[in-house]
């Protein structure tokens, strides 16, 4: 069951790059950061301060984490994901996105001693192989935005997206495993930190007048915000922190493979984006690297199943 609510999980959180580009019509990346991210942590903050306000008592440690954890997985992020998405497919910005198993292989390395066998490594190899033909096809705007060989400026700030994120999220994996601070702490608290230096960024960057949204356009800016901040800030990130309790950061980021399809169906419904037969092929071959992944994880004994001794989890 568990699975399946993290392959529901991706399912509903691959639509954030088509609900990214419909919001980039009306302001820019930094601000659409920044007023998510402060929206996401006024509603978990507000709740945790109503229905369990013991969870305010942290210590100075747990404070710079949460602050390290909102630069690297909320404004870094953000910033490049929204950048980058501008210039690409939804369907394409999700598939770089799910590059992450290579970062959270190495993250998890170093941070867990979580062994690199040759199963995974060649795991990681067919993944890796499976990525190149989607990033050799590049539409209009994005060769005019090449940096060199087949990668363009939008796909490595996507990479960059994506390397930041999963470094983020093993720093959630050490805040939350093992100790008492809740994931609705730790992603109100982190989003905050990220979504305040987003703000601040964004005022010397943007024109202000009296906001960076497009003049008349704040209703739809402000619904189409308030979608994303509960779908994913809310229902997604801390679903994403509970399930950090139960398997590794890069069994869950390898499962996050299954993203490009549903974000390429998301893109066709609400983009009106043609359905590439590129990213079916190179995500089936990545799924082939999630398997051998998997497998060697569960021999190695670093996922596991939950007994009835073990105590539920609590969002």
């Amino acid at each position: 069951m568990s699975i399946f609510l993290v392959v529901l999980l991706y399912g509903v959180w691959s639509s954030v790059f088509s609900f990214a580009k419909i919001a980039l019509t009306y302001s820019t990346p930094v601000f659409l950061t920044g007023f998510r991210m402060v929206l996401a942590s006024a509603l978990l903050l507000g709740y945790l301060l109503i229905a369990k306000r013991s969870s305010f008592k942290v210590t100075g440690k747990q404070i710079f984490s949460f602050a390290i954890l909102g630069f690297f997985s909320i404004y870094l992020t953000n910033i490049l994901e929204f950048w980058g998405v501008q210039y690409l497919s939804a369907a394409k910005a999700c598939f770089i996105y799910s590059l992450s198993p290579f970062f959270a292989a190495f993250f998890s390395y170093l941070h867990f001693k979580e062994k690199m066998n040759l199963r995974k490594w060649i795991g990681l190899g067919i993944g890796l192989a499976g990525t190149i033909p989607v990033l050799i096809h590049q539409n209009g705007v994005e060769e005019l935005l090449n940096a060199f060989s087949f990668f363009s400026w939008p796909s490595l700030a996507l990479m960059g997206a994506a390397l930041a994120s999963v470094y983020g999220w093993v720093l959630l994996r050490l805040l939350v495993k093992d100790s008492s601070t809740s994931p609705l702490m730790a992603n109100g608290s982190s989003m905050l930190f990220g979504g305040t230096l987003a703000l601040i960024h964004s005022y010397f960057i943007d024109h202000w007048s009296p906001i960076p949204v497009q003049e008349g356009s704040f209703g739809p800016f402000f619904k189409i915000t308030l979608l994303m901040t509960i779908l994913f800030n809310v229902l997604c990130y801390n679903l994403y922190g509970v399930m950090l309790k139960r398997f590794t950061a890069t069994l869950l980021s390898f499962l996050g493979l299954v993203s490009p399809i549903f974000a390429s169906l998301h893109g066709w419904i609400f983009l009106g984006e043609p359905l590439s037969w590129t990213i079916f092929l190179s995500t089936a071959i990545l799924c082939v690297g999630l398997w051998i992944v998997y497998s060697a994880e569960l021999k190695q004994g670093y996922i596991y199943k939950k007994t009835p001794s073990q105590p539920a989890m609590e969002p």
